[in-house]
């Protein structure tokens, strides 16, 4: 079937969809008494009579209707002068917003002709007559209450107004307006009707248009858009989808796959992938550009974008910040943010560690600027300043000595120019640690200081055990020798001395309770039973007596919990075979406290506190030798009666038992020098000195 395209009717053709009506009445049967249309709307309204005499009209629901739009007088603007509902008005709405797919076809002798449809609208009856009856019937309401009143009332009432100025309108404001559905309506009221002729199917002017509806010239010239291949021939007919195309997830700009990055050259790809991470081990990005690359020219390309810093790379500043961009927080240009961000990165070369506020001081930058700076290549530590994220390469270092020459050679030409803008002092220049960039400084943790200070513990103890079991052994063999030449060996009688011997009652319960900073076997308990080699239990008792004064001159106030945790720190930090290492008892270290010149301190803690037995037995240092020894005594008396005093109790228990009318800032000073004693106690529990 050849197919050809008629152009007569283009932009003119319309598809009315009419409302289903019954099978009796035919739109063939219908008359049309008035059409009118909005082209830019593309809105049109139809005025169709209506059948009266069908047997399916109801004529006394007509009358019903008349009589209700148009009252009992009937004039000019009657909607229905018959007094009969005689006629029917249908108003069109869009069907389809986008009808370019959509024609007319017509077939004729073989030969299909289409002509595109320009809007497709349906039909729907309009009630637009039952509103004018309801305006009729306020109007009858609204005269028979004015007919009312007297003229006189009406002048008395008098209403107060109001008056506005209106205010400029702003852009936005204006926008707003614009997009309202009222303003919308408003246009569409504004636009005027275009009334238009109706011409019956069979009326001669129809036959004429209706020839339109095929092509006028059968010519291969005019039909050149139908001389397409049949792939192209079908694309036309049924193009892609723009709502298809528009589903497609699109990637932001600033995202690009692995998949695309490989297809950029080598410089590119280094420069987006720096850009993006900004600071790269130089094997994390090998591992990145693929198998197969050249690590010469990657090291090449790389010192155009990036500068070594710690053994890492970091990108380089002017590719962050390009010409003629500035800051998006304090609108300061380029040149400035590069040179800040230089120095970032040069103190970084000195030292793992920056200080913020140093940073802020020298640059003179915003802090939102020095802040974008250091979260660049650097972690915030509590306490301690901004951390540089990764470790030091000192593989990359060894195998690279020449980058890492040329690398320090140009660090030194930027040194030199940030002496000369910054004016930098020698405490910028002099870093603070000289070992930070030969060798890779290693941060430990709480958990593992105390983890390794156990392994050492058991490492040590072992050591100890193997020597002792051969000590013992050795100690077994001289005992047979000496049986054998026990004739041969001659005891010295000495005079009993009247002095008493050594108490040894301290160290009776060695291996009782738990044994500070040692997890003791089954089978190695005889080193805790007393079966020491000579002289090592003094030795014991005299390293343990040291630790115990020192720990209580420098904190006056301990619990023993606080106590074992120092002692167990103490242990960590001896050399492997000490002597310490044999074993300490809990009660052997109360012991030891009591002989120190310490005393427990009863302090009534109230029932319900969570605190641990350990916790709650708290040890003072009696007497330091110092000129606040009296008013430390004071103190820690008050708080054996409670847990929680006042400060004008404090006072005055001062004044009374030192004999000295103590003001304010001298009970202050008290407090001060007295302040390991207080602090300690306070520290015990939540509640604390009011």
């Amino acid at each position: 079937i050849d197919v050809f395209l008629a152009r007569s009717l283009l932009e003119k053709l319309y598809l009315f969809q009419y409302p289903i009506r019954p099978a009796s009445m035919t739109y063939d049967d219908v008359t049309h008494l008035s059409a009118k249309i909005k082209p830019k709307q593309q809105k049109v309204e139809l005025e169709m009579a209506i059948d009266t005499l069908n047997p399916n009209y109801c004529r006394s629901k007509g009358e019903q209707i008349a009589l209700n739009v148009d009252g009992t007088c009937t004039d000019e603007t009657s909607t229905y002068s018959s007094k009969l509902m005689d006629k029917q008005t249908f108003c069109s709405s869009q069907a389809a917003s986008n009808v370019s797919r959509y024609a007319a076809a017509v077939y004729k002798k073989g030969e299909l002709h289409l002509t595109p449809l320009h809007g497709i609208l349906q039909l729907r009856p309009s009630f637009t007559y039952l509103d004018k009856a309801d305006a009729k019937h306020r109007e009858r309401e609204a005269a028979n209450e004015g007919g009312d009143s007297s003229q006189d009332e009406a002048e008395d009432d008098v209403k107060q107004i109001t008056v506005r100025f209106s205010r400029p309108e702003t852009e936005q404001a204006r926008q707003r307006r614009v997009q309202s559905y009222e303003f919308l309506q408003k246009r569409q009221a504004e636009e005027h009707w275009v009334h238009l002729h109706y011409y019956g199917l069979k009326d001669s002017r129809s036959e004429h248009e209706r020839q339109y509806l095929y092509s006028q010239g059968h010519g291969l010239a005019e039909n050149t858009e139908l001389i397409k291949s049949p792939s192209e021939y079908l694309m036309m007919l049924m193009p892609p989808s723009i709502e298809e195309e528009n589903d497609k997830p699109v990637a932001p700009s600033n995202v690009l796959s692995m998949a695309q990055l490989r297809t950029l050259p080598l410089a590119d790809q280094i420069k987006i992938l720096m850009k993006n991470v900004k600071v790269m081990p130089f094997a994390n990005l090998m591992s990145l550009l693929g198998s197969g690359t050249d690590s010469t020219a990657v090291l090449r390309c790389i010192q155009q974008v990036a500068m070594l810093v710690q053994g890492n790379w970091v990108v380089k500043s002017d590719v962050l910040y390009p010409k003629d961009t500035s800051s998006p927080h304090s609108g300061v240009p380029a040149e400035v943010l590069c040179r800040g961000r230089d120095f970032v990165m040069w103190k970084f070369t000195q030292d793992r560690w920056v200080v913020r506020k140093e940073v802020a001081a020298v640059t003179k930058l915003c802090p939102e600027d020095v802040k974008d700076f250091l979260e660049h290549m650097s972690v915030a530590r509590i306490n301690k300043g901004w951390e540089f994220m990764l470790p030091y390469d000192e593989d990359f270092v060894k195998k690279h000595p020449d980058i890492v020459q040329r690398q320090h050679m140009l660090w030194m030409g930027i040194q030199a120019k940030l002496e000369k803008v910054y004016n930098l002092l020698k405490e910028h220049l002099t870093p603070k640690k000289q070992e930070a960039q030969s060798a890779h400084p290693l941060l430990v943790s709480g958990e593992q200081r105390v983890n390794m200070a156990k392994a050492k513990v058991k490492q040590n103890y072992g050591q100890l055990e193997k020597e002792f079991q051969k000590q013992k052994a050795e100690m077994k063999s001289n005992d047979t020798s000496a049986k054998m030449d026990v004739s041969n060996i001659r005891i010295k009688e000495e005079p009993v001395s009247d002095e008493e011997p050594m108490d040894t009652s301290a160290y009776e319960g060695m291996n009782n309770g738990i044994v500070n900073g040692l997890h003791a076997e089954e089978d190695s308990t005889d080193s805790l039973n007393g079966h020491l080699p000579g002289g090592c239990i003094d030795r014991v008792a005299q390293e343990l007596k040291a630790f115990v004064s020192s720990t209580f001159k420098k904190q006056f106030v301990l619990t023993l919990s606080e106590l074992k945790r120092l002692f167990n720190l103490h242990l960590a930090s001896l050399p492997p075979g000490h002597t310490l290492f044999s074993g300490i008892s809990d009660k052997m270290l109360q012991d030891m406290v009591l002989d120190t010149g310490c005393k427990q301190i009863l302090v009534p803690f109230p029932p319900q506190t969570a605190a641990s037995p350990d916790e709650l037995k708290v040890y003072a240092l009696w007497e330091a030798g110092d000129t606040y020894d009296q008013h430390r005594q004071v103190l820690l008396e008050i708080f054996t009666k409670n847990y929680r005093v006042r400060r004008n109790v404090i006072q005055n228990q001062l004044s009374q038992e030192c004999g000295e009318d103590l003001n304010k800032q001298e009970v202050d000073r008290v407090l001060k020098v007295s302040s390991y004693s207080i602090v300690g106690l306070i520290q015990l529990i939540p509640e604390c000195l009011m």
